[in-house]
């Protein structure tokens, strides 16, 4: 900004001082006169102005204008000789001139203001709507009427393009054609419907200075005509809505059959309208209640059915709501979508989360369910875990939870930003199991990747490695895992340099390694390496009354995974699935309840006492039942006790299976790498043999 210096602070130098302290245009450094008592020098003192009796103080200080006010020549020509180099002076005449001119200016605008007013009060009076543009498409006029029809307001509207305020309006074209438009019919955007008059504004000499629109707002008059429009015509119109919709729609009247379908419909169910029209609403349907009728008979709608229409049987799901007019009951309207879509949709997503479920954990502390004091322990604890870095070893019978709490353990931890990487040891062969643990290097054996491959652990590098039944490693396997856990390096196959890695380790078992490690099955060293922070699981058996929240959570699950509606089970449900010992934990829970919801009607929201599958009871229980409490020796130990009724439950399984290992195993919950050590361990391979 320019920095002024006003000398003389009489009449004239006092009104410019006021003009530029008005304009804010420039900035006043200072004012200069003799006379300290000059009206300019006391309104500049007011206004925190500096004052002085000479120029030349002030003349350093960076002033860039120099205002002569006092018309004195003496003083011009002093000026000129003191003022710095690129310094201007103005001469008090031009300065006076320059007043006199703001002054007209004012007056003008006075008087445009006073005009515009007038004009203002004239056009905000009338009932029409009036808008004027520019040539540039700005709206230059916006009266209080076009504020209340268009809903815009009118401080807003001034200044921007009509587009931006109407994009429906057709103002733009009359600048184009410079033709009247009289009485043309327009929706707005906010659903009212107008007469307008467009014209184009030219003066005398032919220019172009913008367009004109005066509109009233015709919405009551189109809707009392639309009401005495014949019927004949609105329902053409609707079927026009509802043949061009993508979505399948059938309607049936009150009496449920069918009266309107469209092409979408018809495509989807493979039903013609003679198969339809004025059939029942049944007439459509390969499996499933009708809906149509369900509606009718409670009047009120449907949402997210599934069932099966058409000869095909496409699967379906369905949303009817009833057709109320006046109080009454005049039909209902379905639409039906196919769900193959839906389904094809699903499968890529959870091909998707197949493909990264081995590099992030989904689950969190919140995501396990625990009202026990059992499971809040262990669940304490495990957040505790989470908080260091120690190997944490998760026991705990199979189906009980061990994974989930992997996941959330690595989610509580300073590493949930980095990769989880989960394996099941028990899974993989042996011979694969180093290379995919550990990696390998190039041409390390046949078959080999080029450029080798890196293992579980250089993944999980910086992040967190999930060791599913760690109990099942070779003697081989143990001793390269506790290098792992005591160095933190891997050594790939067929390489010689080892590799540092920062992973956190996360182990978990079903078996009973203590057992194991007596029987030289497990190493001692990598026993005490793992068993740093332990973690005991409950079974589901001794945490019972997590079972009504645990049912909650999984038919929410359930629900999402079979497209249902199920909304809560029967306390005498829950009271059946108490009274169950459940060998196979919370996985056999969700199988139970999942195997419910697979046999229940589609229109049932409930889960029965009656819809609980025959819940087994367990080979041991069966045991005891038949023979009473096991007779126990005197010279038995424990653990030859628990042996012995081991043996007998595998051989039992074995012979109800026919010695099929994979389904003993599987009926057993056990992997079968353990049903065939025991199998040897208990001299039961050679029975099978026989």
């Amino acid at each position: 900004m320019q920095r002024v210096m006003i000398v003389g602070a009489g009449k004239g130098g006092t009104a410019l001082l006021k003009r530029i302290v008005e304009t804010n245009l420039m900035e006043v450094a200072a004012i200069v006169d003799k006379n300290v008592q000059a009206p300019g020098i006391k309104l500049a003192k007011k206004l925190g102005i500096e004052t002085t009796t000479h120029w030349l103080p002030v003349i350093k200080k960076n002033i860039n204008i120099i205002i002569e006010a006092t018309g004195n020549n003496e003083v011009m020509k002093s000026l000129q000789k003191d003022k710095e180099p690129g310094m201007v002076i103005i001469p008090g005449a031009v300065a006076h001139l320059i007043s006199e001119l703001v002054e007209e200016k004012e007056v003008l605008i006075a008087k445009l203001k006073e005009e515009t007013y007038k004009q203002q009060t004239i056009f905000n009076s009338t009932n029409d709507g009036m808008i004027v543009i520019d040539i540039n498409e700005k709206i230059i006029l916006f009266n209080k009427t076009a504020e209340k029809i268009t809903g815009f307001p009118r401080t807003k509207a001034i200044g921007r393009n009509i587009i931006d305020v109407i994009p429906s309006s057709k103002l733009p074209r009359t600048l184009t054609t410079r033709e009247v438009e009289t009485n043309q019919e327009q929706v707005l955007e906010n659903g009212l419907k107008i007469i307008t008059t467009r014209i184009p504004m030219i003066d005398e000499s032919g220019n172009l200075l913008g367009a004109l629109a005066l509109f009233k707002d015709i919405t009551e008059v189109v809707n009392l005509a639309e009401e005495v429009t014949n019927l004949k015509e609105i329902q053409v119109l609707l079927e026009s809505i509802i043949q061009s919709s993508e979505e399948a729609i059938s309607v049936v009247d009150e009496e449920g059959r069918g009266i309107l379908i469209n092409r979408a419909y018809t495509k989807l169910t493979g039903l013609s309208e003679e198969q339809v029209l004025g059939k029942p609403a049944t007439a459509d349907i390969s499996e499933g209640e009708s809906m149509h009728m369900k509606v009718l008979q409670t009047r009120r709608a449907v949402r997210g059915v599934r069932m099966k229409v058409g000869p095909a049987k496409r699967d379906v799901i369905v949303n009817v709501a009833p057709v109320i007019v006046d109080g009454k009951l005049k039909g209902s309207v379905g639409v039906i979508q196919d769900v193959s879509e839906i389904q094809k949709l699903t499968t890529e997503l959870n091909r998707a989360r197949q493909i990264i479920r081995t590099l992030e954990a989904k689950y969190t502390f919140e995501d396990i369910i625990g009202v026990s004091e059992e499971m809040k322990m262990a669940i304490e604890q495990a957040k505790l875990g989470a908080k260091t870095p120690a190997t944490v070893l998760l026991r705990g019978e199979s189906g009980t939870g061990k994974e989930l709490f992997a996941h959330a353990i690595h989610n509580a931890s300073d590493r949930k930003y980095n990769k989880f990487i989960r394996v099941n040891c028990a899974a993989i062969s042996e011979s694969l199991l180093e290379s995919e643990l550990f990696g390998y290097e190039e041409g390390a054996f046949s078959g080999a990747k080029r450029g080798g491959k890196r293992g579980f652990f250089e993944e999980a590098n910086n992040g967190s490695i999930f060791l599913d039944e760690i109990g099942e490693l070779s003697a081989n396997m143990q001793a390269k895992l506790l290098r792992v856990l005591q160095e933190n390096e891997i050594v790939k196959v067929g390489g010689t340099k080892p590799l540092p890695v920062n992973v956190r380790v996360i182990a978990a078992t079903n078996v009973n390694i203590e057992k194991a490690m007596a029987e030289g099955c497990f190493r001692e060293d990598l026993y005490y390496r793992l068993n740093r922070y332990p973690i005991s699981i409950p079974p589901l058996r001794d945490r019972k009354e997590d079972i009504p929240a645990l049912c909650v959570r999984l038919i929410s699950k359930l629900n999402q995974d079979y497209g249902r509606n199920i909304d809560t089970i029967t306390q005498h449900a829950l009271e059946l699935l108490h009274q169950y010992n459940w060998p196979g934990n919370v996985r056999e829970l969700e199988n139970v309840l999942g195997r419910a919801i697979i046999f229940m009607d589609h229109h049932e929201t409930m889960i029965e006492a009656t819809h609980i599958p025959q819940l087994q009871v367990p080979l041991i229980d069966r045991k005891v039942q038949e023979n009473g409490p096991f007779v126990h020796n005197n010279d038995e130990t424990l653990a030859d006790a628990v042996e012995r009724v081991e043996a007998e439950v595998i051989k039992q399984s074995l012979e109800k299976h026919e010695y099929n290992r994979t389904q003993t195993a599987k009926a057993l919950g056990i992997s079968l790498r353990s049903l065939y050590y025991k199998m040897e361990k208990y001299n039961l391979a050679n029975n099978s043999m026989q």
